[in-house]
C-alpha cells in the first residue's frame, strides 16, 4: 500500500511540475513576443519620431519623404474611437442590464441574444466595413467621420456587451435579492447594485472595445475614408493611424516606411496610456465592490 501511495504521490508531483513548467514557458513566450514586437517597432520608429511629426499634418510630397506629420491621423483616430466607444456604450450597457435584470439566465431570449452577440464578435472587421459601405451607398452618403463612427460602434457593440454581461453575471445573486427585499425596483437594482458592483469590469470592457476600435483598419477603409486634413465636422472624411501605417508602408521610400513605424509606436503609446488610466480608475471604483 505504501508503495502505491508513494507512486501516486510521485506521479502527482511530476504532473504538477510539468504543468508549472508549461505555464512558465507559455508566460515567457508571451512576454518575449511582446518585447520583440515593441522593440522592433520602436527601433524602426526612433529615426522618424520628432515633435514636428506629432504636431503637423502632411504637406505636399509627404508620401515621397517630404515634410509634414501625422497629426491628422492622431486626431482622426481619437475622434473616431472615442465617438464609436461612447455610442457602443450607450447601447451595450442597457442591453447587458436587460439580459441580467429583466431576463433570467435560462431565458431563451437571453441565451439566443448572447449567441448572436458571440457570432457578431467573430465576424471579421472587413465585413463590417463592407456592410457600412453598402448602407452608405443606399443612403447616398459619402465616406466621413460619422460613417466611420457608426461602423466601428457596430464592431465594438458585441465585444463591449458580452464583456459587461459576463461581469454582471458574476455579481452575487444575494445582493440583488437583498435590494428587491428592501423594496427597490428592478431599475433601481440595476443602477445601484449591478452597475456599481460591476464597475471595474464595465471599465475593462469599455477599454477592450476601445482598443479594438482605435486599432482597426478594415472597418474604416471604405467608411471613414482618408484625408491629409483634420476633420472639421462629422461629414468630413477622417484619417486614422492604422490606415496611415498601411499607406506609408506601401510606399517604396525608406523615409516614409520609417514614419509608418513611428505611427505604429504612437498608436501603441495611446493604447498604453489609456490602459494605464483605466487601471487607475478601476482601482478607485473597486473599493465600492462587495467581495
Amino acid at each position: 500500500m505504501n508503495g502505491r501511495a508513494d507512486a501516486r504521490l510521485g506521479q502527482r508531483k511530476r504532473t504538477e511540475l510539468f504543468f508549472r513548467t508549461l505555464a512558465a514557458v507559455s508566460a515567457a513566450i508571451v512576454l518575449l513576443s511582446l518585447l520583440l514586437i515593441l522593440g522592433t517597432v520602436l527601433w524602426k520608429a526612433v529615426p522618424a519620431l520628432s515633435l514636428s511629426m506629432l504636431t503637423q499634418t502632411p504637406r505636399g510630397g509627404f508620401y515621397l519623404g517630404k515634410e509634414g506629420g501625422i497629426l491628422n491621423a492622431i486626431v482622426g483616430s481619437l475622434d473616431l474611437a472615442l465617438g464609436a466607444t461612447a455610442l457602443a456604450f450607450l447601447l451595450s450597457l442597457p442591453l447587458a442590464l436587460y439580459l441580467n435584470v429583466y431576463k433570467g439566465r435560462a431565458s431563451k431570449t437571453a441565451v439566443w441574444t448572447r449567441f448572436f452577440l458571440d457570432v457578431l464578435w467573430g465576424v471579421p472587421s472587413i465585413v463590417y466595413g463592407a456592410f457600412g459601405f453598402v448602407v452608405m451607398l443606399a443612403l447616398g452618403l459619402r465616406a466621413s467621420l460619422l460613417a466611420g463612427i457608426l461602423t466601428v460602434a457596430l464592431l465594438e457593440l458585441p465585444i463591449m456587451t458580452r464583456a459587461i454581461d459576463e461581469v454582471m453575471r458574476l455579481v452575487p445573486r444575494e445582493l440583488t435579492d437583498a435590494s428587491a427585499s428592501l423594496g427597490a425596483t428592478r431599475f433601481e437594482t440595476a443602477l445601484k447594485v449591478l452597475v456599481r458592483q460591476s464597475a471595474p469590469g464595465i471599465l475593462t470592457g469599455v477599454l477592450l472595445a476601445f482598443g479594438r476600435g482605435i486599432g482597426d483598419a478594415a472597418s474604416v477603409l471604405f467608411t471613414a475614408g482618408f484625408t491629409d486634413r483634420i476633420p472639421g465636422s462629422l461629414a468630413d472624411p477622417a484619417a486614422t493611424l492604422p490606415l496611415a501605417i498601411f499607406f506609408q508602408l506601401g510606399t517604396p521610400f525608406p523615409e516614409v516606411q520609417q514614419r509608418a513605424y513611428a505611427s505604429a509606436a504612437v498608436l501603441t503609446l495611446i493604447i498604453l496610456l489609456i490602459s494605464l488610466a483605466g487601471r487607475a480608475m478601476s482601482r478607485k471604483v473597486t473599493r465600492h465592490v462587495v467581495k
